[in-house]
């Protein structure tokens, strides 16, 4: 069997680093300042990145490096890039504003919480079953779009709301068929959604949820040009997506291109919106 060609290992190294989900996550922060509207923030952007990675490997990686070390150079240096984004994060946290910080302290306990056991011979919060999917899309909206808002002294309006409410619309669809392709993998005692309803009614969930992000659009206040029009180029590539997935999908296809649909949502803004 041949080895792997170079450009395929340093792909599945920035996959499996998480960089590409901080990308992901940064653009989302992008959006919200896009649409504030008010100046990007690079010690924002930088913490939140950072943060991502840094959280990331260590809900992926600890469980495993605590039982069986280091034992391949990947994992050698996803923990150095871990160790680097956990330093960027943590001095980026000292220039961030009071309610930020505080916000972040929130956040960061229900991370704690979901890699750690809850109390005495209980399960954490990724484990217990059909829970995990609402934490990480909490989470999501909250720092991709509070956090920001908070540091910018920015007052939290209805029409906030619905912002956060389809961030937390997109990142439960983007799980969802996450669980759809991870469905060989995970262990029925997690009771994912396409264990517990099957995956033509998942799909059916995926469809009704993006009907329901596309609705909120209508219901804000501000108003930016060509915004429906983005928004339909995103839900129906979202549904292209959520039409083809499957649990015999290869790894690439959720961890690159369905992970890269906020980056794409953001570049349409960029390209086609108009202030």
């Amino acid at each position: 069997m041949s080895a792997r060609p170079l450009y395929v290992k340093v792909f599945d190294l920035y996959l499996n680093s998480s960089i590409h989900v901080g990308i992901a996550t940064s653009a989302l922060v992008q959006m919200t300042y896009y649409f504030a509207p008010i100046p990007s923030d690079l010690t924002v952007l930088l913490f939140i990145f950072s943060g991502t990675v840094f959280s990331y490997n260590v809900i992926k990686y600890a469980p495993y490096i605590s039982k069986k070390g280091l034992p391949t150079l990947s994992l050698k240096i996803i923990s150095i890039l871990t160790v680097f984004a956990a330093l960027s994060a943590s001095y980026t946290f000292v220039f961030l504003n009071t309610a930020a910080k505080t916000g972040i302290a929130v956040i960061g306990l229900l991370c704690l919480f979901y890699l750690i056991p809850i109390a005495k011979n209980k399960s954490n919060l990724r484990n217990l079953a059909g829970i995990k999917i609402y934490i990480v899309s909490f989470c999501w909206a909250a720092v991709t779009l509070i956090i920001p808002l908070l540091n910018a002294d920015i007052a939290i309006s209805n029409d906030i709301f619905y912002k956060f409410l389809q961030r937390f619309i997109l990142t439960l669809i983007l799980i969802l068929i996450f669980e759809i392709n991870d469905l060989k993998y995970d262990d029925i005692r997690l009771r994912t959604v396409p264990q517990t309803i099957g995956v033509p009614k998942t799909k059916s969930l995926i469809y009704f949820l993006l009907l329901a992000f596309y609705g909120l659009e209508f219901l804000k206040i501000g108003y930016y040009e060509y915004q429906w029009f983005i928004n339909l180029i995103l839900i129906s590539i979202t549904g292209v997506f959520t039409f083809f997935a499957n649990a015999q999908q290869s790894k690439y296809y959720t961890l690159f291109w369905v992970e890269s649909l906020p980056i794409v949502w953001y570049l349409l803004v960029l390209l086609l919106g108009n202030k």
